[in-house]
């Protein structure tokens, strides 16, 4: 059987990691490893208080233990980092490098992702040239993004409204009690920060993140959801804002 693309690995993907450098608790590789082994399939380094040079060495671990499990390493906002660190993703933002500049710069092997904050913007990158996926959100407020309005689940609807082509992935304040709305509003996949990161035991979390999209999303086989089974009458579309990214 022929070894999966950095494509494939992304169509396949279903549960998105953005991290920082973990750098007070200096517990980054074995952060990595639990996340990847319960289930992460892409990690995002995302740490806007660090230089290049501390950037450059976080990824190295990263990427590290990405090789080890087949996964997706992504780098945020800066094609220079992501060139130098071999990363699978860049991901931009709307006021990020172009896209076109971007794909000048990595080629055409390294994925670029976008994100999306209007229907306006989810229908621009659902068919934008050198786009390979983009994210809707954010769902709920987070801190993470502070004072950025959120779309809502009405934005999560709009995107799966539109069946594209290219894989796409729900944002912003999902966690393993509002995941539930967000797949019912058709997310297949989906980011999380908080969820993961904010969870004394990350492997433990990203498992049962990924049980839950694996018992409701399809394509991706019912496995074991015997201890992820929905409520009676389906999820809460009204879930309040949650812990998680």
């Amino acid at each position: 059987m022929p070894t999966p693309t950095a494509s494939d690995r992304l169509a396949a993907a279903r549960l998105y990691l953005c991290t920082d450098a973990r750098t007070g608790r200096g517990d980054l590789a074995a952060f990595a490893d639990a996340a990847l082994r319960g289930g992460v399939d892409i990690i995002q380094l995302r740490d806007k208080g660090i230089e290049a040079r501390q950037e450059l060495a976080a990824l190295e671990i990263l990427r590290d233990a990405c090789r080890r499990h087949g996964k997706l390493l992504a780098v945020n906002d800066r094609a220079d980092i992501a060139h130098a660190a071999r990363a699978d993703i860049l991901h931009l933002g709307q006021d990020d490098l172009p896209v076109p500049a971007a794909r000048a710069i990595l080629g055409p092997d390294v994925l670029i992702g976008r994100s999306c904050h209007t229907a306006a913007e989810v229908d621009a990158a659902a068919v934008q040239p050198g786009v390979d996926y983009f994210c809707t959100g954010p769902v709920w407020p987070t801190p993470t993004k502070p004072g950025r309005p959120a779309p809502g689940l009405d934005l999560v609807r709009h995107a799966a409204a539109l069946r594209p082509a290219r894989p796409w992935f729900a944002i912003g304040g999902i966690d393993a009690a509002t995941l539930p709305a967000v797949l019912a509003a058709g997310a297949p996949r989906i980011v999380v920060v908080r969820a993961i990161t904010g969870s004394p035991a990350p492997h433990e979390a990203a498992a049962a993140l990924t049980r839950t999209i694996r018992c409701t999303v399809p394509d991706r086989g019912a496995g074991n959801c015997a201890s992820n089974q929905l409520p009676a009458g389906g999820p809460d579309a009204t879930a309040t804002a949650p812990s998680g990214r």
